[in-house]
């Protein structure tokens, strides 16, 4: 199971900017291994996201926008999906993965 995550090294929004790198350090910092995927870099990687994201979870107007995250190819949520359950102490079952002792450890210092 890989945990990747579509962000936009090329975005000019400051706030997209800190909402991907919010969820790369999470990721880094609990040694969850995962790929980022820049859909700037490549039309098929973007086109793939905008597909699998479900009809329920698109934006009313406009495309999603990044971070976007999946295991494998199962939609966990954007940003703000993230943010909630880390909020709330379920960022795992958010990723689809069970915590371990080194997260938890993590999690607390």
């Amino acid at each position: 199971m890989v945990i990747r995550v579509f962000v936009a090294s090329s975005s000019g929004s400051v706030a997209i900017k800190k909402r991907q790198q919010d969820v790369v350090r999470f990721l880094e910092a609990n040694r969850i291994e995962f790929e980022e995927v820049d859909i700037t870099m490549s039309e098929e990687k973007r086109q793939w996201m905008y597909k699998n994201i479900p009809e329920d979870r698109q934006p009313a107007q406009g495309n999603p926008l990044p971070p976007q995250i999946f295991s494998d190819d199962r939609y966990c949520g954007d940003y703000d999906g993230f943010f909630e359950s880390k909020e709330s102490n379920t960022v795992f079952s958010f990723f689809g993965l069970k915590p371990t002792l080194a997260s938890k450890l993590a999690l607390i210092f």
